[in-house]
């Protein structure tokens, strides 16, 4: 597959976004979500209300969701925000440890989890272009990364992805540890950002209330701006006296 150009991964999030956002602006055209097409053929099967149904459906896009941030999470807990929000590639460091020893890139994993679990607040056929469109442009942008870390670093990372899977994590891992250490706070501080969409999910799954997701978007921003200033403070040296 290409690789994604420079304009591509500097602009990687809003161009994430607009793909999510035409997705959900099908709704204007079929005003059924996915996950209540798929509720309705959950009723029959298994003998449901239609309410149990929706709990169900979306329960099960929580969990997803839910997933998809404890990866990402865990993940950027190795990167640091700064890394994960830089819009330049950084090729200078081979991070072999946590999450990394099983899948070579679970940030991106953990994009299209989203978007098979967030998609269903859109129509079938937003779905399905926020499935597709978001794991094809991530597979332009892993091969981007790709290259460049191999550029870079030669037979190292070669070598790591001889031995590590792309996008299917490995059950076990495939590589020994290579020493590094996660910073959680800085993890949960890149993905705030993400967790606000979880929580979102979350709420709906719970409430059966859409505007619990469209409040977990809208805050999205917001949550992301504030865990920055946090990690400014947590990272901040200390005046002696």
């Amino acid at each position: 597959m290409m690789q994604a150009t420079e304009f591509e991964f500097r602009n990687r999030w809003w161009l994430f976004g607009m793909i999510s956002g035409t997705s959900f602006s099908l709704l204007a055209f079929d005003h059924v979500p996915a996950g209540g097409r798929i509720a309705g053929r959950l009723m029959p099967a298994m003998q449901l209300s239609e309410t149990n149904s929706l709990h169900i459906v979306f329960g099960i896009a929580a969990l997803i969701m839910i997933a998809a941030a404890l990866l990402r999470t865990w993940g950027s807990s190795y990167l640091g925000r700064d890394v994960v929000h830089d819009r330049d590639v950084h090729s200078e460091a081979l991070h072999a440890d946590g999450p990394y020893r099983h899948v070579r890139n679970p940030l991106y994993l953990g994009n299209v989890l989203m978007a098979f679990a967030m998609g269903m607040v859109a129509p079938v056929a937003g779905w399905l272009l926020m499935i597709i469109g978001i794991t094809l442009f991530s597979y332009r942008l892993i091969a981007r990364e790709e290259a460049a870390l191999a550029s870079e670093q030669g037979d190292a990372y070669r070598a790591f992805m001889r031995a590590v899977p792309r996008l299917c994590p490995a059950i076990t891992a495939r590589i020994p540890a290579s020493g590094g250490t996660p910073d959680w706070i800085s993890g949960f501080a890149a993905e705030a950002f993400f967790w606000s969409f979880t929580l979102g999910v979350v709420g709906l799954a719970l409430s059966l209330n859409i505007l619990w997701f469209y409040a977990g978007l809208v805050a999205s921003p917001l949550l992301s701006w504030l865990a920055g200033l946090a990690m400014r403070k947590h990272n901040k040296p200390a005046v002696s006296a």
